[in-house]
Order: structure tokens, then C-alpha cells, then sequence
């Protein structure tokens, strides 16, 4: 009899204490009716009476499985995102509604069908934390009655069909083509502003092109190379024809 007495005893306390860690709350129905919430901490229950419902109040990181989504200019593409969210009223997320974090994950779902559903897939791509920031508000409307909090959105993968991603990478390639060409069409823009003042400079003073062709004998000659056959103005042999006339002039002088 003492022994019976015993596994009952046991069996009521371990009914009527409960002990909650400092991250979760108890929800406490007495015959059926919600009697509050309770924790953290030692939890005193009225065995056979009080029956309590465990929620945890940390972020609960909710991935949303992949969307067929149809954007606004009509292309297919599978999207995924993850939500982070908590319980904020213990009580309505188990009172309002039956199983909060299914409820939570169905309305992701069909909040990122809608919404992408309106946009372009330019917009999908380039602008993803504007659309996070609007999904975020959106699921976060609804769940309020639920006492969930969803506190941000994140669009993690786009996954593109096969022929819309052959048809950007020739859009990037022609788009690098059109900078290339831009570039180099502005590097002989100036080019040819610099040989224009170079033209300048040289037709004012014409002994520079003279000084111009012996520097550049001089780099050729510097280097190991086959034979180069240089032209040479006439004006340039001008100078050296006068020289032996002038010398001889000048011993007859003397």
C-alpha cells in the first residue's frame, strides 16, 4: 500500500511542477478555459485540472520551400526565401490560431507568389531589398493577430530557365562589347587631340622632327633587331651638304 501511495504521490507532483527555461512560456488552461501565462522558472500546476502548453519566445528561422512564380513579363522562375520571426503573445499564437508556425509558412508562401508575381524579373534581380522589405510588412500584417512577430525577409535563390540565362549571359557579353568599343573609341579621340597638338608644335619648328627621327635611330639601335631601313627627309641631308664647301672656304681664308 505504502508503495502505491508513493508512485502516486510521484506521479501528481510530476504533474503539478513543471520548470520553463528563460526562452519559453507556458500557456496554462484550467478545465478548458485560458488561465494565463506562466514562467520562467518553477511552475506550480493543479494536477488533473491545469493542463500547459509549452512556446518558445527565440527567433525561429523559417525556410520557405521553392515557388513557381510568374513575373509580371511573363517569366517562369522557381523562388525560395527564408523567414525569421517570434512569439511575441504566447497566448493568441496558441489561442488565435491552431498551429502558428504552419500558418506562418503558409502565408510566406503564398505572399511570395503574390508579390513577385507583380514585378519584372529586372526588378526581381536588381531591386531583391526593396521586395524583401515589402514581403516583410505584408506577412508581418497578417500574423500580427496571431501574436508573431516576423521581423525580416529574405529572397535567398532565383533560379532562372536554362534559355533566359543563355539569353543575359549575350546581353552581359554584348554589353561589355559596347563599353569596349566606347572606351577605345574615346582613347583615339584623344589620341588624335594629342598627335593634332603634336602636329602643331612640330610644323612651328621643323628642326624637332629632325631631333624626333635621330632619337628614334637611337631606341632601334639599342635593341637587338634584323636590318630597318629608316627614311630620311632631304631636308634632313640639306644640312650635312654645305658643311665641306664651308670648311674649305674657311682654310683658304686663313
Amino acid at each position: 500500500m505504502f508503495w502505491v501511495i508513493l508512485v502516486l504521490a510521484i506521479i501528481i507532483l510530476s504533474a503539478a511542477i513543471k520548470v520553463l527555461r528563460e526562452y519559453e512560456r507556458g500557456v496554462v488552461f484550467r478545465l478548458g478555459r485560458l488561465a494565463g501565462v506562466k514562467g520562467p522558472g518553477l511552475i506550480l500546476l493543479i494536477p488533473f485540472i491545469d493542463k500547459m502548453v509549452k512556446v518558445s519566445l527565440r527567433t525561429i528561422v523559417l525556410d520557405v520551400p521553392p515557388q513557381d512564380v510568374i513575373t509580371k513579363d511573363n517569366v517562369s522562375v522557381k523562388v525560395n526565401a527564408v523567414v525569421y520571426f517570434r512569439v511575441m503573445d504566447p497566448a493568441k499564437a496558441i489561442v488565435e490560431v491552431q498551429n502558428y508556425l504552419m500558418a506562418t509558412s503558409q502565408i510566406a508562401q503564398t505572399t511570395l507568389r503574390s508579390v513577385l508575381g507583380e514585378v519584372e524579373l529586372d526588378e526581381l534581380l536588381s531591386h531583391r531589398e526593396k521586395l524583401n522589405q515589402r514581403l516583410q510588412k505584408i506577412i508581418d500584417e497578417q500574423t500580427d493577430p496571431w501574436g508573431v512577430k516576423v521581423t525580416a525577409v529574405e529572397v535567398k535563390h532565383v533560379d532562372l530557365p536554362q534559355e533566359m540565362q543563355r539569353a543575359m549571359a549575350r546581353q552581359a557579353e554584348a554589353e561589355r562589347e559596347r563599353r569596349a568599343k566606347i572606351i577605345s573609341a574615346e582613347g583615339e579621340l584623344q589620341a588624335s587631340e594629342k598627335l593634332a597638338k603634336a602636329a602643331q608644335v612640330l610644323a612651328t619648328n621643323p628642326i624637332t622632327i629632325q631631333l624626333r627621327y635621330l632619337q628614334t635611330l637611337t631606341e632601334i639601335a639599342a635593341e637587338n633587331t634584323a636590318t630597318v631601313v629608316f627614311p630620311i627627309p632631304i631636308e634632313f641631308l640639306k644640312l650635312f651638304q654645305g658643311v665641306p664647301e664651308n670648311k674649305s672656304k674657311t682654310e683658304e681664308n686663313k
